[in-house]
């Protein structure tokens, strides 16, 4: 069990984390792309199938068994760091505010208000015929029924494993390194952001405000379960509901052809949308 107050402790936690950084990063640079390059051009469900088959179980095996090995290393760190991240000032305020009667009602309000706008939004897609996507991600979206379901998957087990490893895991093991919460809890926000430079640039920018929102769900909640619902919900929106609400894949039955690319609307410089 590693420990922060221990120096040998610290400079083996500095090692761990670095071949692990070096090991995703590298793996997401140069593997990742190319395999994406290549899902992009399969013309074959059957081999678009294969692929997200292979991308579900790689992502248990590595993300699940890192942050299964990390957890057994660092448990004695979990709880400091997270006790220590919300004992920063202005996130002991944010709680605080949340916990008071108005801060309730805000929340629900916003979540109510999120929920309209997504039904909105998902309407206004259906008419335009498209969604605005931020990244290159258009090639993951399910084309058909069968693939939905390997959506699906994917986005619960994303949810599950990299939560657990992102925003329980491998902060602990930072918090060693570091000595404190804000720089271990940020360093695996920018691990958890590279991982999707497959993306590109776009894809990056939005997945790191992505993982921003959910390190404050768990710092903020303190319950690694709510970022998990958090992470699936969000993959599921993308990945099942957008697919089946804007594209009607569900009614696309598996073939061995490949159906249409769904249709992105891109957004411009001046603002329009621009259908491409």
């Amino acid at each position: 069990m590693l420990s922060a107050d221990d120096p040998l402790d610290r400079i083996v936690a500095l090692a761990l984390a670095l071949a692990l950084a070096a090991l995703l990063v590298v793996r997401a640079v140069q593997k990742d792309r190319r395999e994406y390059a290549r899902f992009r051009r399969y013309r074959s469900t059957a081999r678009r199938q294969a692929m997200l088959r292979r991308w579900l179980a790689e992502s248990l095996v590595l993300f699940g068994g890192s942050a299964a090995v990390l957890l057994a290393i660092v448990p004695a760190q979990l709880a400091p760091v997270l006790e220590q991240a919300q004992g920063v000032p202005w996130v002991a305020a944010v709680r605080g505010f949340f916990a008071s009667a108005p801060g309730l009602a805000g929340l629900v309000i916003a979540t109510v208000g999120a929920v309209l706008l997504t039904v909105v939004g998902l309407r206004s897609a259906r008419r335009e015929g498209g969604v605005v996507m931020v990244g290159d991600i258009a090639a993951l979206l399910p084309r058909n029924r069968p693939e939905l379901a390997w959506g699906a998957g994917l986005s619960l087990t994303a949810g599950v494993v990299e939560e657990l490893l992102f925003r329980l895991a491998l902060p602990a093991l930072l918090f060693v390194v570091t000595g404190e919460p804000v720089s271990a809890f940020a360093l695996a926000l920018l691990v958890f952001a590279t991982l999707h430079a497959y993306q590109g640039v776009a894809g990056v920018a939005g997945t790191a405000l992505v993982g921003l929102l959910l390190t404050a769900v768990y710092v903020l909640s303190g319950s690694i379960v709510a970022a998990i619902v958090a992470h699936a919900v969000i993959d599921l929106r993308t990945l099942v509901l957008v697919p089946v609400a804007v594209y009607g894949v569900h009614r696309v039955p598996g073939s061995v052809r490949m159906p249409p690319p769904l249709a992105a609307v891109r957004l411009r410089e001046s603002g329009h949308p621009d259908r491409s």
